[in-house]
């Protein structure tokens, strides 16, 4: 892996759709090579997928709540997959620090987001404390 490859990743990051005649222009190569870069990355595992990025507030979810959580240690893998079945969690992790499991919870509104840690996150075998941080603004 070169800077080449990783100015890809960067330009596909920003935009996966980028056509990749303008990605061979941005790096002074032919398409042919950068299409040659993509497919090797993704064969490699490099590249995993492509996806599109979402406006919460735009689909009615004004709270968007990064949520740090303490389980039982031996739940803790059984308890991160039971978070990941519920519909309005985005993402889930594993962690070190303050909280053994972080993840996104996106809700309507405060009363949504009480429903959630109380009636389904709050359920989970082993969790035994929640800290919800709710987003103001994501700056990046």
């Amino acid at each position: 892996m070169d800077d080449k490859d990783l100015k890809i990743i960067e330009i596909l990051q920003q935009n996966a759709r980028t056509p990749y005649t303008d990605i061979a222009k941005i790096l002074g190569v032919t398409e042919t090579t950068v299409r040659k870069r993509i497919s090797d990355m993704e064969k490699k595992g490099i590249i995993k997928k492509y996806t599109v990025e979402v406006d919460p507030e735009k689909l009615g979810y004004r709270t968007v709540t990064i949520l740090g959580m303490d389980v039982e240690p031996k739940h803790l893998l059984e308890a991160a997959k039971k978070l990941a079945e519920i519909p309005e969690t985005k993402w889930v992790a594993t962690s070190t620090g303050d909280h053994m499991i972080m993840s996104e919870i996106w809700a309507r509104n405060g009363e949504h987001l009480l429903q959630i840690l109380t009636n389904k996150v709050g359920k989970i075998k082993g969790i035994k404390d929640l800290c919800p941080a709710i987003i103001m603004e994501r700056v990046k």
